[in-house]
């Protein structure tokens, strides 16, 4: 297993550029980030190169977030705009040397039916699917609470697992965000067992809060024995509000989960 750090979430202060050497500062040696289309990819590859990092992923272009949109995949009309947005989001992960792309599917619309967004959402990820394969890219889907996130159409597992079905596409994989799996569904590491062959990253979050492991209810101890053995060996990304400093936060709960420094 590989502690990877969410430089958007942990170093919300900083630019991306700035985040990256922050994340290097505390011991990091790998990153996501929630995107990265505000910086050319070239100048973003010769930065993680010089802090000697390694780009895990970064969602696919996400609609319009400061006005609220979390992700456009489901949205009907919208079907060109994600595919210029995958081809962008291409462009950058080969620069960048990134090998996986997540997929926010977006916030279902008043008053449409809930079949067309997730058929509309299926096509675009068949679409994502193949030619992310085509680059040699994995695609992921994220299920999203509905609490933090008002109408989330993939808000649990077994939504992801309906959209699986319906585009079936080998090149699509779930990620499982242990915060939002407890906000939604608890049952946290039966379901990851269950679904494992379909999870290719895993992002971490305590609960209330979101702040690092160890501050709320989620045994995060009994969660990494579990993930080291089911055997487990992909990423795990950081991606919680720390409830002080990064490195103070860091320094009490590595040990708790076997870990002396987050590489």
């Amino acid at each position: 297993m590989k502690l990877d750090a969410n430089v958007t979430i942990l170093y919300p202060h900083l630019d991306l550029p700035q985040a990256l050497a922050a994340a290097a500062a505390d011991g990091f040696t790998a990153v996501e980030c929630r995107t990265p289309y505000d910086h050319p990819p070239e100048m973003l590859a010769e930065r993680l190169a010089e802090l000697g990092l390694t780009c895990v992923q970064f969602n696919l272009p996400a609609g319009d977030w400061a006005a609220g949109e979390r992700g456009n995949a489901c949205l009907p009309g919208r079907e060109a705009e994600v595919r210029e947005g995958i081809e962008t989001a291409i462009r950058y992960a080969r620069i960048m040397g990134c090998p996986q792309l997540n997929c926010l599917a977006g916030l279902a619309p008043a008053g449409v039916d809930r079949a067309v967004l997730i058929e509309t959402l299926a096509t675009n990820l068949r679409h994502a699917a193949a030619r992310l394969a085509d680059a040699g890219i994995r695609l992921q889907l994220e299920a999203v609470n509905d609490r933090d996130n008002p109408g989330a159409l993939i808000a649990t597992t077994a939504a992801f697992e309906e959209v699986h079905a319906r585009t079936g596409a080998d090149n699509l994989y779930l990620q499982y965000d242990f915060f939002h799996m407890q906000v939604m569904q608890g049952d946290l590491m039966r379901t990851f067992a269950r679904l494992q062959p379909l999870i290719n990253h895993v992002q971490i979050a305590d609960n209330p809060g979101r702040h690092e492991p160890g501050t709320g209810e989620i045994n995060y101890g009994f969660i990494f024995s579990e993930l080291r053995r089911l055997g487990y060996d992909r990423w795990i990304g950081c991606e919680y509000v720390p409830a002080g400093g990064v490195a103070e936060g860091l320094a009490r709960w590595l040990p708790m989960a076997g870990y002396d420094r987050p590489a």
